[in-house]
C-alpha cells in the first residue's frame, strides 16, 4: 500500500516460491491494462521473492521513481525474508504440537489397554495367592497387592494428564454435550450444535477445541450471568468453533484473563486463532479456527 500510493501506482504485490509456482501473498490494488515490472527481492544474494509492480502505459516511471522503487527493493527484501522464517518457524512448532498430541494418543491407549488391566489382573492373581501362604508370607502379598493399587492409580493419573479420556470414550461432540450438560443449571443453558459424528481428527486439533471449548463454557458459567449459550462446531477447510452466550458481554477495554490467553495459545500452535468480541445483541463470542490442514 504504502509503495502504490508513494508512485501512485494501481497494482503492487509480493509474490513468494511455493510447492505450486509463484504466488502472490499480498496485493495492493486490482490489475489494469498496464506493463506488470517484476523486481526480485533478495537477502544477502539469495532471491526471496518478487515484488510485482503495475506501470500505467499513459505514466512511465520517471528516473527519481525507479531509483525510490529500487531502494525499497532492498529493503522489502529484508522484511520478506523475515516472514518466510516467521511462517518456518510457525509450521514447525505445528509439527512438533500435532506430533505430541499423537504420541499421547498413543501413550493414552497403551497405558489403558496394556498396562493397566495387566496390573489389575496382578492384584487378582495375589488375592488368590495370599489365601494359600502362611501368616507371614500373607504380609508381604498384602504389601504387594498395596504397591500395584498404588501404581494403578499413578497409571490413571498419568493417563487423564496425556489426553482427556473423555475424547477416546465418546469423541468429541459426546464429551463437549456432557460437560455442557454439567455446567448448565435450570436457569442457564448450555447447548452444543455439531454434527453427532465427526470424520477423524488429528489428535491435536480435538484436545484443542475441547479445551477451548471447556474454558468458553466454564467462563459464560462464572462471569457471564447468561441464559443460554450456544457451542457450535463446523468442519471445512479449518475446524470452526464458535461460544456465543447472551450473558453482559465483554468490556471492549476489558484486560485478556489466564483463561483466554490460554485460548489464544492453544490455537496459535496449531497455526489458528481465536477471536472475542461483544456480540450485536447482548452477550459474547468466541471463534476459534483450527487449521485441518497441518503443517
Amino acid at each position: 500500500e504504502a509503495i502504490a500510493e508513494a508512485l501512485r501506482l494501481p497494482y503492487v504485490a509480493v509474490e513468494l516460491p511455493g510447492t505450486g509456482g509463484v504466488g502472490a501473498i499480498v496485493t495492493h490494488g486490482a490489475r489494469g491494462s498496464g506493463r506488470l515490472d517484476r523486481r526480485e527481492l533478495t537477502y544477502r544474494g539469495e532471491p526471496e521473492g518478487v515484488l510485482a509492480v503495475e506501470v500505467p502505459a499513459d505514466r512511465p516511471l520517471a528516473g527519481g521513481d525507479r531509483q525510490l522503487l529500487d531502494d525499497l527493493v532492498r529493503h522489502a527484501g529484508v522484511a520478506v525474508q523475515s516472514v518466510r522464517l516467521l511462517d518456518d518457524l510457525r509450521r514447525s512448532r505445528t509439527a512438533l504440537v500435532t506430533a505430541r498430541e499423537e504420541e499421547r494418543r498413543r501413550l493414552r491407549r497403551d497405558l489403558h489397554d496394556g498396562v493397566g488391566p495387566t496390573l489389575a489382573a496382578m492384584s487378582l492373581r495375589l488375592d488368590v495367592v495370599r489365601d494359600r501362604v502362611g501368616p507371614d508370607e500373607a504380609a508381604i502379598v498384602d504389601q504387594l497387592a498395596a504397591d500395584i493399587r498404588e501404581a494403578i492409580t499413578d497409571i490413571r493419573r498419568l493417563v487423564h494428564d496425556l489426553r482427556p479420556p473423555v475424547l477416546d470414550e465418546y469423541g468429541l461432540v459426546a464429551a463437549l454435550v456432557e460437560h455442557a450438560a454439567r455446567l448448565s443449571t435450570p436457569t442457564s443453558t448450555i447447548e452444543v450444535v455439531a454434527e453427532d459424528a465427526l470424520p477423524p481428527l488429528p489428535a491435536a486439533i480435538e484436545v484443542a477445541t475441547f479445551r477451548i471449548a471447556l474454558e468458553a463454557m466454564t467462563n459464560v458459567r462464572r462471569h457471564a450471568d447468561a441464559s443460554r449459550c450456544t457451542v457450535t462446531v463446523e468442519l471445512g477447510d479449518a475446524l470452526a468453533l464458535r461460544v456465543e452466550d447472551d450473558g453482559r458481554g465483554i468490556a471492549r477495554d476489558a484486560t485478556p484473563g489466564v483463561g483466554l490467553a490460554s485460548m489464544r495459545e492453544r490455537a496459535a500452535e496449531l497455526g489458528g486463532s481465536v477471536t472475542i468480541e461483544a456480540r450485536p445483541g447482548g452477550g459474547t463470542r468466541i471463534e476459534a479456527l483450527l487449521p485441518l490442514g497441518g503443517p
